[in-house]
Formats: C-alpha cells, sequence, structure tokens
C-alpha cells in the first residue's frame, strides 16, 4: 500500500485493520448501511455472494474488459478463479489466497522410525498415529474447521452442497466418511480434537511444542511455522493434506473487491489500486514474505520463486496441491450451514458411541431449510 501511494500522486490508499474476517465482514456492512463503506477491502472468498447479491459490491467486468492488457486475467492461476465470479460476473481478484496444507514435525517422525515424505494417505495417517502413539506421542491435535472437513469430502470424491447449492450433500458417504474417521482416531486416542473457542490455538500450541507431529494449516503460516520450528529445534516438512479416494483442498483467504455507491472517479482510483495490488510483482513479494499463494502464472514461472522453492520447498506445496483445489460454495446460506455443520461434526466427537450419518442427516434437514429459501 505504501508502495502504491509512493507510486503516483493521484490517489491515497489509507488502511484500516479491522480484525478476522468475521469482524472485518460486520464492520464494512455497518459501514455500507451507514454511507461510509471503505471504497477497497479484503472479503473472504465464501462470503463473496452474499456481498454481491446484495448490491454492496461493484462489478468489475467492464473494468477488466477494458484494462484487458493490463489487467491479464488469464494469468491468474486458473484454480483461483473460481469464486472470483458470482452469477457469472467479475467480482474480485485473487489477492490473499490459500489452501490447508499438512505440517509435520520430521525431527519426530525420524525418532519414531517413520519417513517424513509420509503420510500420504489416510490409511497411512492411521498407521503413524499408532507408531507415534506408542514413543508417547499425538499424530495430530487438530480442531473442527469446516475448512479442513471440506478438504476431506472433497478427498472422498464428494461435495458438501448439492451441484445448484440449493441443498446438503453432507451427509452423503463421501460427507459421513471425514467424521466416522475423525471419530473413531479420537476414541481411540490417535488424534486429538479439542473443541471450543480456543480449538485452533491449543492445535499450533501442541504442535509448537512437539506434543504433537502434524497440524492442518493455511499456507499462509509457512513463515511463521519455519520460525517456530527454528526456534525449537526441529526440522519443518509440509506436504499435501493426505488422500482418501484422491487428494482434494478447498482454496481460501480473500480477494479483493469494489463497493459500490462510488463516484467514477473513486471507482477508477479503486480500480487502479486493486490491480496493483494484485500484480505479479506484489504477489510474489507476499508469498516470500508471508506464505501466502502465489495468484499469478507469471509468479510461479519467475526466477525469483524458482530459487525461492529450491530453498525453502515448504513454499511449494502449496502451489502443487492447487492441481487437487476447488473453490468454496458461496451461496448467500453458506456462512450459516457451516455453523449447523461444526456443531453436527462436535456432537460426533464429543460422544464416541454416537453415530454420525444420523448426525449429519439432523444437520442436512436444518441445512437445507436455509439454502432452499
Amino acid at each position: 500500500m505504501e508502495q502504491f501511494n509512493a507510486s503516483q500522486d493521484r490517489i491515497e490508499v489509507v488502511a484500516e485493520h479491522q480484525g478476522n474476517y468475521d469482524d472485518l465482514h460486520a464492520k464494512v456492512q455497518a459501514a455500507f448501511a451507514a454511507g461510509n463503506a471503505p471504497a477497497v477491502t479484503d472479503l473472504e472468498i465464501a462470503s463473496t455472494g452474499v456481498f454481491a447479491r446484495s448490491g454492496m459490491l461493484q462489478e468489475l467486468t467492464g473494468f477488466a474488459d477494458r484494462d484487458k492488457e493490463k489487467v491479464k486475467l488469464d494469468d491468474f492461476i486458473p484454480g483461483l478463479m473460481g469464486n472470483a465470479y458470482v452469477d457469472g460476473k467479475l467480482y474480485g481478484l485473487p489477492f490473499m489466497r490459500s489452501t490447508p496444507i499438512m505440517y509435520k514435525n520430521a525431527t519426530m517422525l525420524k525418532e519414531a522410525g517413520l519417513d517424513p515424505e509420509g503420510p500420504k494417505t489416510w490409511d497411512e495417517l492411521e498407521q503413524y498415529a499408532r507408531v507415534l502413539k506408542e514413543h508417547g506421542k499425538t499424530a495430530m491435535t487438530m480442531p473442527v474447521d469446516i475448512w479442513f472437513y471440506e478438504a476431506l469430502v472433497a478427498q472422498s470424491g464428494g461435495t458438501v452442497l448439492s451441484e445448484d447449492g440449493k441443498s446438503a450433500a453432507f451427509q452423503s458417504p463421501e460427507g459421513v466418511a471425514p467424521v466416522e474417521f475423525w471419530q473413531r482416531l479420537a476414541k481411540e486416542g490417535l488424534l486429538k480434537i479439542p473443541v471450543g473457542d480456543e480449538a485452533g490455538a491449543t492445535a499450533d500450541k501442541d504442535w509448537a511444542n512437539q506434543l504433537s507431529a502434524f497440524k492442518f494449516g493455511s499456507t499462509a503460516g509457512v513463515s511463521g511455522s519455519l520460525e517456530i520450528a527454528k526456534g525449537n529445534g526441529f526440522e519443518l516438512a509440509a506436504s499435501f493434506m493426505p488422500a482418501n479416494k484422491s487428494y482434494g483442498v478447498p482454496t481460501g483467504g480473500c480477494q479483493l473487491v469494489m463497493t459500490s455507491k462510488l463516484s467514477d472517479e473513486e471507482k477508477e482510483a479503486a480500480w487502479e489500486f486493486i490491480m496493483f495490488m494484485t500484480s505479479t510483482e506484489n504477489t510474489i513479494y507476499q508469498h516470500k514474505h508471508v506464505g501466502y499463494l502465489p495468484t499469478r502464472l507469471t509468479a510461479i514461472e519467475s526466477e525469483e520463486l524458482k530459487t525461492h522453492f529450491k530453498e525453502f520447498p515448504q513454499y511449494k506445496v502449496a502451489v502443487d496441491q492447487l492441481e487437487y483445489a476447488r473453490p468454496r460454495p458461496m451461496e448467500n446460506a453458506y456462512p450459516e450451514v457451516t455453523k449447523m455443520m461444526k456443531e453436527a461434526i462436535e456432537k460426533a466427537i464429543l460422544d464416541p458411541n454416537a453415530n454420525p450419518q444420523e448426525i449429519m442427516n439432523e444437520a442436512a434437514e436444518k441445512a437445507n431449510k436455509l439454502l432452499a429459501k
């Protein structure tokens, strides 16, 4: 942003940090209602549909067509563009994008006689977990995060919603398989699944303190995780999330969008800023210093990133995994539906005798009422 302000003298951008995605979305909605919405904002990809359909976003198709030589839409990695369009119209450009990957304590695995290249499948993860348990370690501490759940459903060959988005599909065998897997491993003490607000923090802490060998996390955590591993004296390896029928992950993170109700002058300034922030140079910088995915093909093909990947292969994992990536659902009701799915999965984990199929059926019935509206 400072670079953008320094690059020209016509437009000044002022940044305001608004907390996590939920906080940000609530504040943007309130500001829009009050008539003082920011011209440009980050928007979590699964929420783009709600914002676009409610009239809060400026459609970008016209700008992108006019400046096609400059913006080069076909240079964005195809797997990241699925959430940029709502009902066939362009509303955002990929910005801080991510996929979940598997972080591994390679030192702990070697000490237990396990190959740090694995586990590559759910079965192997279970085998590794049994060996680690014998060595007094937990394979993984994992919160019930719907992003991770979406990945395991994709790995099983399913989707969480029907193709038209009008009904739940997470009660299908592919949607129930991850819940059965997690419940069984948690029951046997092979997987630690904390619940509640601190679950994510607990998973990070257990991994940092070498109590658990693995954690699922955003590729945006690569830089921080390398620092933790270095500080705590262990070697960090990273890999795809293990496959079931196949590999599979949702993409995540945010895109840059323009709010509606701007003057023509403000729209032009906002568009110029969005193009600048999503350029090849800026996505390379973000990737190297944080870990967010490089969003452009020219970035991946650059000598700068090729050299970077050789030195730090952990950063390349998410890029390679994009071959198996899919967009997140963008139905208006999806944020509410995710809460229902999370509650259902936690219920199955907390009661080892509960029937995952019945629990997911109940949640799907409730979800269908919302999705059908």
